[in-house]
């Protein structure tokens, strides 16, 4: 069984109203595709953050505070999302070949990205609920919780187990 390579894909399902796209495992991304990507990521991000600002209410001063500590969180988080793609492509590429020594290899990344993942967001939750008030941040992490959540059932409803 062939399967398409779902990186726009996924990083469309990440915006959730993103156009979708996506290139067959014999296409490599070129130059256009990749800045396609950069482009979808920069529009998620700026819809992430559109739902946390109403979500938050933030005061002046309280957005002073959470901003910082949020836009270096979704920096780090950018670095595991990008490892993960990459394993998505990788999985695509083997799919019809995959051995046991690569399947391996790729679920120890992928419980390497989760478990990175996980403790990442507990520090960062950690840090914004000592910036701004006890409730809020409460709803942060209900938001980023569910955004998450939404996020995950679309990607991985997209990927086809191994064979």
């Amino acid at each position: 069984m062939k399967i398409a390579r779902i990186v726009v894909t996924l990083m469309a399902l990440v915006g959730g109203t993103l156009p979708f796209a996506a290139y067959s495992q014999d296409e490599a991304p070129d130059q256009g595709l990749v800045a396609d990507e950069q482009i979808l990521l920069k529009r998620v991000m700026e819809d992430k953050r559109s739902v946390y600002a109403a979500s938050l209410a933030l005061s002046d001063p309280e957005s002073r505070a959470f901003w910082p500590i949020y836009d270096e969180y979704e920096a780090k988080v950018k670095t595991l999302d990008d490892r993960f793609l990459n394993l998505v492509n990788h999985f695509a590429a083997e799919y019809d070949t995959l051995s046991d020594a690569e399947a391996a290899d790729m679920l120890k990344e992928k419980m390497d990205i989760e478990k990175e993942r996980m403790a990442l967001k507990q520090s960062y939750t950690h840090r914004i609920a000592k910036a701004i008030p006890p409730k809020k941040a409460l709803r942060y992490a209900q938001v980023e919780t569910r955004i998450e959540n939404i996020v995950r059932r679309d990607v991985y409803s997209l990927i086809p187990l191994a064979h």
